[in-house]
């Protein structure tokens, strides 16, 4: 029958029983090494005791009185008891310089020979010996007795191995005793250290925990979300290599350990990070990418701290404005269609009534007003991406009553956007301000057009056919950068509400708008460029985005930028036209603007 595999003992329970094992035998160890100690303090003790107590009766001079009388014996075995019974050894004898004892313990051994060594002592020196006399193995002292110089006898004190010995083992029961006790405090105290160690790890071994460490670091650094733990103080606990590059964190920088404050990341995405609140799928923007923050509080009693994971969602959001403005194009398509069919009924009805020069002149007239457009974009702007957006966009503005104008200055040659430069950037941008413009200007149109029969409209900034809403866009390339300008015939935006229309969420339209600009902003940041906010000639918003270009090669047969300006203005590489009021510039036939004398319309290109 096969055993069942049996699994080992968990971390915490192998640390108990080594713990344990080292405390036995460090208490044991202290215990066997007191006792040692204790017996050779014991003996030493004893050593001293005899001695003082032999010196003592040396020295005394009842002792050398009682030497020179006839029996020695009667006054020294007295004396030498009480001393002995006062200081608590186990004999004192006194004898003659022959070892003839004159005093003992045992008054059957008085006038017996001493049993030990002597030849010291009748030399006159006091030593300390082990020696077994009549009462068994004694630490003994022997030290000569003199009178005036001369030795007349030797005093021999001593204590028995086996009293020092009970006193050892009396000490031995409390050392037993101690360390017993050193010995429970140290299984407890180990006991509850690994059982809180068994509680954080989870009852694992430590095979399991090698394993859980290693699919820990190969999953934190496989996945593609970015994965960010804050401990309870907001410190960056963990981060894996795609939370660097999501935040913008150098690869080699030291993240671990630093606070969020210190990673000077955008407002709104520091406030999330930070928030003890839970938060689900929100859009935030670094420097250079759109990313989705999800975060948790880790609660277990008390807060221990956030995990945070991150999405990219730069290139989803890319296309997801791509097909907003290919949904746009549809529309704008759908709209055309229709309006052409109106216009096509229109000219059979004329042919139908036998008005063919009329229908003919209604049908030429149509054909021109939508080449017009067309002949201006593609003839200013070759790059196809930027002329198929502007087209796009001047018939979805049409759809809203709003007259899209490419400046006469306008000039992108083919060819002079570098490859570097993403299309999906310029989309981006232009796209984006382009939207927010036509909104602003169609906002702007219908302010009082429902106040009702013989309400007098609000005075309309000049510039436009019967003061029409209108977008002009300026495309400028040279050899130093490519310049973008917008301007719209809204209501403008507040000097105070500058530096805001850039943040995420930001917005005149209410909650669920406010993404675009902060979009644009990350796009041209993304490419080394800037943006710009000012106010429009007609108080209405501009905005310029101006993108470096690495140096080319002259066009050759192409104009600069800015020749085709009208006469009377002025124009330079990359710092755009003037035109002034009085000036006399007039745009082009076509372009759908016109610029009269006094008429207070100004375009810069600064």
């Amino acid at each position: 029958m096969r055993l069942p595999r049996t699994r080992p003992r968990s971390l915490a329970g192998q640390l108990f029983a080594m713990q344990v094992v080292l405390i036995a035998a460090v208490v044991a160890g202290c215990a066997v090494f007191a006792y040692v100690s204790g017996s050779a303090q014991a003996e030493e003790t004893a050593a001293r005791q005899v001695r003082v107590a032999a010196l003592a009766v040396a020295d005394s001079p009842s002792v050398r009185e009682a030497i020179r009388t006839p029996d020695p014996s009667a006054a020294l075995q007295p004396y030498a008891e009480r001393v002995r019974e006062d200081t608590g050894i186990a004999f004192i004898t006194i004898m003659d310089t022959e070892r003839v004892r004159w005093t003992h313990p045992d008054t059957e051994q008085i006038g017996d020979t001493f049993l030990g060594n002597t030849a010291k002592a009748l030399r006159g020196q006091t030593f300390t010996e082990t020696y077994t006399g009549t009462l068994g193995p004694s630490i003994r002292v022997v030290t000569p007795i003199r009178d005036n110089g001369r030795i007349v006898g030797l005093v021999s004190a001593g204590i028995t191995v086996d009293r020092v010995s009970s006193q050892v083992r009396d000490q031995l029961g409390a050392l037993a005793l101690a360390a017993g006790g050193a010995l429970a405090l140290g299984g407890i105290g180990t006991y509850v250290v690994n059982a809180r160690l068994r509680r954080h790890t989870h009852g694992m071994n430590a095979a399991e925990l090698s394993r859980l460490h290693d699919y820990h670091q190969a999953t934190l650094h496989a996945v593609r979300e970015g994965l960010l733990m804050l401990d309870g103080r907001r410190r960056i606990a963990l981060i894996n290599d795609a939370g660097r590059e999501l935040l913008g964190l150098e690869p080699d920088a030291e993240a671990v350990g630093r606070t969020v404050d210190e990673l000077a990341l955008p407002a709104p995405l520091t406030g999330a990070l930070l928030a003890s609140e839970a938060r689900v799928d929100e859009l935030h923007l670094t420097a250079e990418r759109v990313v989705v923050v999800n975060t948790r509080p880790v609660v277990g009693g008390e807060r221990r701290g956030t995990v945070v994971t991150l999405r990219d969602h730069t290139e989803l959001q890319a296309l997801t404005g791509e097909l907003d403005s290919e949904r746009g194009f549809t529309q704008a398509l759908r709209s055309q269609a229709h309006e052409a069919a109106n216009r096509l009924h229109t000219v059979v009805s004329l042919i139908e009534l036998g008005r063919v020069e009329e229908a003919v002149d209604f049908a030429t007239a149509e054909l021109e007003l939508a080449q017009v457009l067309t002949d201006r974009v593609v003839g200013a702007v070759e790059e196809p991406v930027l002329a198929a957006l502007l087209l796009g966009k001047a018939a979805q503005a049409n759809e809203r009553g709003v007259e899209l104008v490419l400046a006469e200055d306008s000039l992108i040659d083919d060819g002079a956007l570098p490859p570097s430069l993403a299309q999906r950037d310029l989309v981006t941008i232009l796209g984006n301000l382009i939207d927010n413009a036509v909104e602003a200007a169609s906002d702007g149109s219908d302010d009082g057009s429902d106040d009702g029969a013989g309400a007098v409209p609000p005075p309309r900034a000049p510039g436009g056919p019967a003061g029409r809403a209108r977008v002009t866009v300026t495309a400028l390339a040279d050899e130093r950068e490519l310049l973008l300008r917008v301007t719209d015939t809204g209501a403008g935006i507040g000097p105070e509400a500058a530096d805001e229309v850039f943040r995420r969420g930001w917005s005149t339209h209410g909650a669920g708008r406010g993404l675009g600009l902060a979009l644009v902003r990350q796009a041209a940041y993304r490419n080394g460029g800037t943006v710009g906010l000012d106010a429009g000639p007609d108080g209405g918003a501009r905005f310029t985005v101006r993108l470096p270009l690495p140096a080319r090669a002259p066009a050759g047969s192409r104009p600069t930028p800015g020749s085709g300006s009208a006469p009377g203005s002025e124009s330079t590489p990359g710092s755009g036209s003037e035109s002034t009021p009085g000036s006399g510039s007039e745009s082009t036939p076509g372009s759908g603007s016109e610029s009269t004398p006094g008429s207070g319309h100004k375009e810069v290109t600064a």
